[in-house]
C-alpha cells in the first residue's frame, strides 16, 4: 500500500493536468460527438484523457487496478474483490464540453474500502485545481497561486446557498427548499458542485438524478477532508464498489451536519 502523502497528491495533479491539456487540444477544434449506448456524448477527448490517465496510473501503482468511464465494462464478479482501486472519470461533463461553457473536469479518485480517500478535480479551461487526501485536508489551487486549504461551511447561515446542475434542473428542489426556508441557487457543471460544497461557496448540493460512481468518487473524497459530507437522502454514507450497478442513488453533498436534511427528502430516495 502506498501512503496518501503530499508527493502523491501533486503526482495525481499532475496527470490530471496532462488529461486536460489533450483534452482542450480537442476542445479548440470542430470535434464531432457520437453517442454511447446510454444515450450519453462521447469524444475524442474523453478517449484521449482516459489513455493518458491510464497509462500514467499504469505506471505510479501497477497492481491497483483502475475503473475508469470509459472502461466500464469490468464485470461485478472482478471488481468485488477489489479493496483499493482508481475511480476516474476522464472528461465529467461532456454535456458541458460540447456546449463549450468551460465547466467539466477531468476527476480522479482512490477508492480505499468503499470510500474514497483521495481526489483530485481538475476544470481544464479555468486551470482550477481541487485536491484532497485523507489525513492531508482538501485544497483549491487557482491558476498562478499557491495552493490553499478549503473547508465546507459548518453552519448554515439564511439564504441557504444550493447548488444545482446546469444540464439537469428540476422543480422537485424548489419546492424542497421552499418548506425549508430562504434560498438561493447557483448553477454549475460536472462534479464542480460538489467542490462548491467543499469550499464553503455552497451550502448543499442535492442530486435527485442518476449520475455514475466516477462522477462522484473524485469530489466526494474532496468534501470529506474539507469537513463535509456525501451521503444518500436518508443521510447514511454513499459507497463504492458494492453491487452490479455503477450507478448512484440520489444523494446529497453538504457541510452542515446539524440539520436533519433526510427529513426533507425522504420522499426522494431513489436507490439503484
Amino acid at each position: 500500500m502506498f501512503t496518501l502523502d503530499l508527493p502523491l497528491l501533486n503526482r495525481l495533479e499532475a496527470i490530471a493536468k496532462d488529461a486536460g491539456h489533450e483534452i482542450l487540444k480537442i476542445y479548440d477544434t470542430d470535434f464531432n460527438v457520437q453517442t454511447k449506448s446510454d444515450d450519453s456524448p462521447l469524444t475524442a477527448a474523453d478517449l484521449a484523457a482516459h489513455n493518458v490517465i491510464i497509462d500514467a496510473l499504469a505506471t505510479l501503482t501497477p497492481d491497483i487496478p483502475v475503473l475508469s468511464e470509459e472502461s466500464a465494462s469490468i464485470p461485478f464478479d472482478t471488481r468485488s474483490s477489489w479493496s483499493q482501486y482508481w475511480l476516474v472519470d476522464p472528461l465529467d461533463g461532456t454535456k458541458e464540453f460540447v456546449k463549450r461553457n468551460g465547466e467539466f473536469t477531468v476527476n480522479i479518485a482512490f477508492i480505499d474500502n468503499h470510500t474514497p480517500t483521495l481526489g483530485v478535480v481538475y476544470c481544464p479551461v479555468k486551470e482550477i485545481m481541487y485536491s484532497a487526501a485523507e489525513g492531508l485536508g482538501a485544497f483549491k489551487t487557482m491558476p498562478g497561486e499557491e495552493r490553499k486549504s478549503i473547508h465546507c461551511t459548518p453552519s448554515i447561515k439564511a439564504p441557504i446557498r444550493v447548488v444545482g446542475s446546469r444540464s439537469h434542473g428540476g422543480d422537485a428542489l424548489v419546492n424542497i427548499f421552499n418548506n425549508i426556508g430562504t434560498f438561493e441557487l447557483i448553477t454549475m457543471g460536472s462534479s464542480l458542485k460538489i467542490c462548491l460544497v467543499a469550499e464553503g461557496a455552497a451550502d448543499i448540493y442535492p442530486r435527485l438524478g442518476l449520475t455514475s460512481e466516477w462522477d462522484t468518487a473524485a469530489a466526494h473524497a474532496i468534501v470529506l477532508a474539507a469537513g463535509g459530507q456525501l451521503t444518500l437522502t436518508d443521510q447514511t454514507p454513499l459507497t463504492y464498489n458494492t453491487k452490479d450497478s455503477l450507478l448512484n442513488p440520489y444523494f446529497l453533498a453538504y457541510g452542515d451536519d446539524s440539520i436533519s436534511w433526510a427529513e426533507h427528502f425522504q420522499n426522494h430516495n431513489h436507490n439503484q
